[in-house]
């Protein structure tokens, strides 16, 4: 029998601090008492369990789960990668969800006032379970870039929102994937939050021409690293996960 592998050191210097007045909500929402640890609840630690029964057809498929008479506007793209953890190995069955703006920058939601048009047949997220090799994709338009009141001229690179859950809600991962070339992520606020080169590297997609759809869809790919020092940076996990 194999030895189980060793955990790496967390390297701490790859996450941004939580007070970052570069990002401006990180002022309030930065912590300014030690934290305090709750007791989970049972459906914290339990829950949820998804299955592919729980899935429809088209949930990973954003050009055709929300049709309303049309297709989609904007570019449409193939997101695929796999999820793995901190030796390379996959992650089979864990369940992934994405949600992004549409074309134009835009949030198919209620407090989104930016003044590009809702698209009438693009919702904007969708979820899938990883295979056996810890593989995923989805298809789906590339989303705008869009403005947001951070002070100044700031503007949000093109971007797709990931969550990843574990085996319970506590253990619910999230962030973000950026496009290879786009010019607007050395300049984003939050993006200058993470002061480790490599780790933004980590979240930006690389075009993948290999597994594209000729006269149909580009191919970006984008892997989610658990745990440890070749860890996806999370969001809502800035000490590590």
């Amino acid at each position: 029998m194999n030895a189980p592998s060793e955990f790496y050191t967390r390297d701490r210097t790859r996450h941004p601090p939580a007070y970052t007045p570069g990002y401006k909500t990180s002022i309030l929402r930065s912590p300014r008492q030690a934290l305090l640890s709750l007791q989970n609840s049972l459906s914290e630690v339990t829950g949820p369990a998804f299955g592919h029964s729980d899935l429809g057809p088209l949930d990973n498929d954003l050009l055709k789960n929300y049709l309303h008479g049309g297709e989609p506007i904007g570019e449409r793209i193939v997101v695929h990668g796999r999820v793995l953890d901190e030796n390379a190995r996959p992650v089979p069955n864990v369940l992934i969800e994405f949600w992004q703006a549409n074309a134009g920058g835009r949030y198919r939601h209620k407090n989104d006032h930016y003044l590009a048009p809702i698209d009438p047949n693009f919702g904007g997220c969708g979820r899938t379970l990883s295979g056996a090799d810890g593989s995923y994709h989805l298809r789906t338009i590339r989303p705008g870039p869009y403005p947001w009141r951070n002070g100044g001229n700031s503007w949000r690179p093109a971007h797709i929102h990931f969550s990843v859950f574990g085996s319970g809600f506590a253990q619910r991962l999230i962030t973000q994937m950026y496009f290879e070339g786009d010019p607007l992520i050395p300049i984003c606020p939050i993006v200058r939050t993470i002061p480790d080169p490599d780790a933004v590297q980590q979240l930006i997609a690389p075009l993948d021409l290999n597994a594209s759809i000729p006269l149909d869809s580009l191919a970006y790919r984008f892997d989610i690293v658990l745990r440890g020092r070749r860890s996806t940076l999370f969001e809502n996990r800035l000490e590590g996960n």
